[in-house]
């Protein structure tokens, strides 16, 4: 929502400083749907040429991000942070075999069960079942976990920042389809040399509205929503390096309340539980 706002504010900035300055709002408004049509057209097309279909769809469900914001709030991480002591409180006290109905078949699992929310996450029922099958095979090197943890989140962000980077280069390729679109605008106006002036003022006014309108697309729209799904992505990121921290802590020997403490610092500020509201879910915590 706060994007909109933001696109409103930029719109209004430009357009009411325009016409306060004495500007005309005819010329623009005669020549924006062909304009729009040739940038815009030919933005679409070049994201189109430059990516897999997969990548097409990825970028466009990037749009819902960018308006939603990020998946993850505070209550989600202190359901995550629940889920995730249940698991090394049971490895510590029962041995890592009392995992395996939990990893082997996570759908029928009474504690994936309990957050369904988490459960729907194919990411994070993937990376902790994965991590938690390795523990199972004597793969309890803490540093090689972390190290491989560490690789391939790494891989998941490069892939989740796709759209992002997409996004960007589009806002980097309109300002010179704006100027295509006005170079075809003066080719126009050049081949009705012979009109009058107020005619051709007209006809060069549109041609350059093309170069207004690339310059905008660029910095007043694509631009800004490209670092904000960024933004966005990092944010998400969050979570999974939580699953990453607890069970790195758990393999180094810590008790199941410290594993879980140090992956709690690894949430973003804003969405962070405190100590004593972990504390309390924590206590709170059944599971058949």
């Amino acid at each position: 929502m706060l994007t909109i706002v933001g696109f409103v504010v930029v719109l209004i900035c430009v357009f009411g400083g325009y016409i306060l300055a004495g500007g005309k709002l005819g010329i623009i408004l005669a020549a924006l749907p062909f304009e729009m049509m040739i940038i815009g057209g030919s933005a679409i097309g070049t994201l189109i040429m430059a990516n897999s279909m997969h990548g097409v769809k990825h970028v466009l469900a990037g749009f819902g991000k960018i308006i939603k914001g990020a998946r993850f709030k505070k209550a989600d991480y202190i359901e995550l942070l629940s889920l995730l002591y249940y698991f090394v409180r049971l490895a510590s006290t029962k041995g890592s075999m009392a995992l395996e109905p939990h990893i082997e078949k996570p759908q029928e699992s009474a504690a994936f069960n309990k957050f369904p929310k988490i459960a729907a996450d194919h990411h994070a029922v993937t990376l902790i079942c994965d991590y938690l099958r390795m523990v199972g095979m004597n793969a309890d090197d803490p540093h090689q976990i972390e190290d491989v943890f560490a690789r391939e989140l790494k891989k998941m962000l490069a892939e989740e920042m796709h759209p992002a980077h997409a996004m960007q280069k589009m806002a980097d390729a309109l300002p010179a389809l704006g100027i295509v679109a006005a170079v075809m605008g003066v080719i126009k106006t050049m081949g009705s040399i012979t009109e009058p002036p107020p005619v051709l003022g007209r006809m060069i006014g549109g041609a350059l509205v093309g170069t207004f309108l690339g310059v905008l697309l660029a910095y007043g729209l694509m631009g800004p929503l490209s670092s904000r799904l960024a933004g966005v992505v990092e944010e998400e990121m969050k979570y999974y390096e939580v699953i990453r921290a607890v069970l790195v802590a758990h393999l180094h020997g810590n008790a199941p309340q410290v594993a879980v403490e140090t992956g709690r610092k690894m949430a973003p500020t804003e969405h962070m539980p405190s100590f004593q509201e972990l504390e309390a879910a924590l206590q709170e915590l059944k599971i058949a």
